[in-house]
């Protein structure tokens, strides 16, 4: 395969030579990165971004293995700790300004240095995650982790889907601890600079870290750290650790007075996508936490036009998070849309399920995973929709290899078809892997009509069916959906553009 054919060329530069590791679940990456952050030590570096910080999250099943304890064990012993936390929204909105404060105070306390950080988009958030690592005269220990994973609760959960012991408040049907599926990477080799400069990028970033002058006051009620002290000279890019070439994809709005580093904002995170599925043959998997935006689900939907053999699969949440009246349907909405945009283009070679695990709770998928053709594969923060495609911050790893990105598909579909090892081989035919997860699915759902009056099948994808939304609900769910749930961060001159020629 040329590399060429699949990364972007003009807009984002790529590495070669890197090894790249899959960790799904967050008990496999929290337990990896508990083990690299330990084996740091005086003159290291630490670097890491986050959408949400709970300091009192466990790493591993040891008391002492929190998210702070042990941040706060590594600055003590010399290790230079930076974090860049996403200031986040009121606590009574549901987002996590408490807890970021927190973890910042405690790193803070410790010798580090963690900053709250607002400086985005009105309206939108800072939903990067990743983790670097450096370390001087040891550059064979040095890794970046990428991925959809917060350093926070609900997060650490297994292949068996039970839930982390620390949960979150979830929507009733997720139960006491909300199952959880997600996913991350390891880097290592060059592109582990590549993740360094998008840290440090943000941490030079001249714009103070809120506008608000509300926040103002409360800075200086809480004596928060205002001013980023300068970082470390970089290091040179660590020497080939494997044979994967690695592209970094990226998501910046368009802000006033903009990004230093993106002055009219970065939407390669998009553009990626838009490129890979123009190129797509065989089969297109994917696992997200939304798929929302007519505008998404048109380059699904060409890409079905184009090619007829393609095939589609989307492993979705069955549920929204969150139960509330004003909440849930402009969720609904969103998908809603969507889902039909492509199921018109593809007919029966578009397929979408929820995930639930062996005991029947559903599970909540917040992974963001999309492998095409068993050629390109990306695992990151960003979602299928106009907010991760144009508002928020975003990072994803972007690989083209055909043992990697087999092997990842391969490696998610025989979880959720409970597959035995010869059940799996047969599923790197494209063909043969729709049509195993479509039989399964529909296997489950015949089981649970039935009053589930025999053994229970094996598999735990039921195909998604949301309920339809009356005329009166739909009329204010599409405003709050466009305006608050997935905004467009583009200039306004572009966002006219893009919906004049997705009319012609």
């Amino acid at each position: 395969m040329a590399v060429a054919d699949w990364f972007l060329t003009d807009e984002r530069p790529w590495t070669e030579g890197n090894s790249v590791v899959p960790l799904v679940h967050g008990e496999e990456y929290f337990a990896e990165l508990h083990r690299c952050l330990e084996q740091t030590r005086q003159g290291d570096l630490v670097l890491f971004t986050d959408w949400r910080g709970d300091p009192d999250e466990r790493l591993t099943d040891d008391d002492d293995s929190s998210v702070g304890a042990v941040l706060c064990r590594a600055a003590r012993r010399g290790v230079d700790v930076r974090g860049l936390i996403w200031r986040s929204h009121l606590d009574k909105l549901a987002f996590s300004a408490e807890a970021n404060r927190h973890l910042g105070d405690e790193i803070e306390a410790a010798g580090g240095e963690c900053l709250l950080d607002m400086r985005v988009r009105t309206g939108g958030s800072h939903h990067q995650k990743f983790v670097v690592l450096r370390h001087p005269g040891r550059p064979e220990l040095d890794v970046a982790f990428v991925g959809g994973i917060d350093l926070c609760h609900s997060r650490r959960d297994t292949a068996e889907h039970l839930g982390d012991p620390q949960p979150v408040d979830m929507a009733a049907v997720y139960g006491p601890t909300p199952p959880w599926h997600d996913a991350a990477v390891a880097l290592r080799g060059p592109a582990v600079a590549d993740v360094e400069r998008v840290f440090r990028e943000r941490w030079d970033d001249p714009q103070p870290l809120t506008r608000n002058p509300a926040r103002w006051l409360s800075e200086r009620l809480h004596r928060d750290d205002r001013h980023a002290d300068r970082l470390p000279d970089p290091l040179p890019a660590p020497a080939p650790a494997g044979s994967l070439p690695v592209q970094l994809l990226r998501t910046y709005p368009y802000r006033l007075r903009g990004y230093p580093f993106a002055p009219q904002g970065e939407r390669t995170v998009a553009a990626g996508y838009e490129k890979v599925l123009a190129r797509a043959e065989r089969i297109v998997y994917v696992e997200d936490q939304y798929l929302w935006s007519a505008e998404v689900a048109r380059s699904f939907a060409t890409a079905l036009r184009r090619s007829p053999e393609l095939r589609v699969v989307a492993v979705l949440p069955r549920y929204p998070d969150q139960d509330g009246r004003f909440s849930k349907p402009p969720n609904l909405y969103g998908r809603e849309q969507a889902l039909r945009i492509i199921q018109e283009a593809a007919g029966d070679r578009f397929s979408v399920y929820g995930l639930e695990n062996r005991h029947g709770t559903p599970v909540y998928v917040h992974a963001k995973v999309c492998v095409v053709d068993d050629a390109w594969a990306t695992v990151g923060s960003d979602n299928f929709n106009r907010r991760s495609w144009t508002h928020d911050s975003e990072l994803s790893a972007a690989v083209v290899d055909e043992d990697y990105a087999r092997s990842l598909r391969l490696r998610l579909m025989a979880e959720h078809l409970d597959a035995t090892d010869a059940e799996r081989a047969a599923l790197a035919d494209p063909v043969a892997a729709y049509e195993a997860l479509r039989r399964s699915a529909q296997r489950l759902e015949a089981w649970y009509a039935g009053g589930r009056r025999s053994e229970r099948p094996q598999g735990r994808l039921r195909p998604l069916a949301d309920p339809p939304l009356s005329a009166a609900t739909r009329l204010w769910a599409q405003w709050a959906y466009r305006v608050v749930y997935d905004p467009d961060g583009r200039q306004f001159s572009r966002r006219i553009a893009s919906r004049r020629s997705s009319s012609m």
